[in-house]
């Protein structure tokens, strides 16, 4: 698959500079932080189980997800090298493929590290790793659908920090569609879309350890519209 170059290509530059280590270590960090020490604290409620971890993966996501993905194509606007880009043997989608799949990569290493909270869960008590297993490749997904969304914003600026804040801001927004659901103005049918297009919502059950298919096919489903999206911006100004 000629996106996996791309990828490879991706993945390697985001570690040229200190900080792809930076969000990755601030990821591990802020993940294990908010489990063993912030709100309904591990300790506290003594049992050997993950899904106050996963539990805060959605907004975890929404904060790190515009870091890793912010300088996917911004960078390369910004540089100019986004026209010599466009010149090698690489169709447009074979291009946005392989940056996403790149981002993508980048997080699962970040989502590795966290692999010692578990561990250490496992340490103090019995865990049952199938959940937590399950919940991990939930997370996948959901991250997947936070990088395709900010790669297309990327492709929007030239302005990493910009592309950052405007992913940020739109991800935050696509996981708290569900407090306008709870607003009592709001009629019933609107309701229903906004919990159905809210992608903290769809990671309730796959945080807990289900492999929730229709969750899954959302994620997968936003991956798609966000790369198509993104291809025709790419398009647009290739021809521009």
């Amino acid at each position: 698959m000629r996106s996996l170059v791309i990828a490879r290509r991706e993945f390697f530059a985001y570690f040229e500079s200190p900080i792809g280590y930076v969000v990755v270590a601030l990821f591990s960090a802020l993940a294990a932080a908010l489990f063993f020490l912030v709100g309904d604290v591990f300790f506290s409620y003594n049992q050997a189980s993950m899904r106050h971890f996963f539990s805060n993966m959605p907004m975890l996501v929404a904060m790190i997800a515009p870091a890793i993905a912010m300088r996917s194509w911004a960078e390369e606007i910004r540089s100019g090298t986004v026209e010599r880009l466009m010149t090698l043997p690489f169709s447009l989608g074979q291009l946005v493929v392989g940056k996403f799949l790149g981002v993508w990569a980048v997080f699962a290493v970040a989502l590795l590290c966290t692999l010692l909270a578990p561990i250490s869960v496992a340490m103090l008590g019995d865990l049952d790793w199938g959940p937590v297993i399950a919940a991990y490749v939930g997370t996948l997904f959901l991250a997947g659908a936070g990088l395709a969304i900010c790669c297309f914003l990327s492709a929007l600026t030239s302005n990493q920090i910009v592309a950052w804040m405007v992913g940020a801001c739109t991800l935050l927004v696509f996981n708290l569609f569900h407090l306008l659901a709870s607003a009592v103005f709001i009629p019933r049918w609107l309701a229903e879309i906004s919990l159905n297009i809210d992608m903290s919502q769809h990671f309730h059950a796959l945080a807990r350890g289900v492999i929730d298919v229709p969750s899954l096919g959302f994620y997968v489903a936003v991956m798609i519209v966000s790369l198509v999206a993104n291809t025709l911006i790419l398009s647009l100004r290739r021809h521009g």
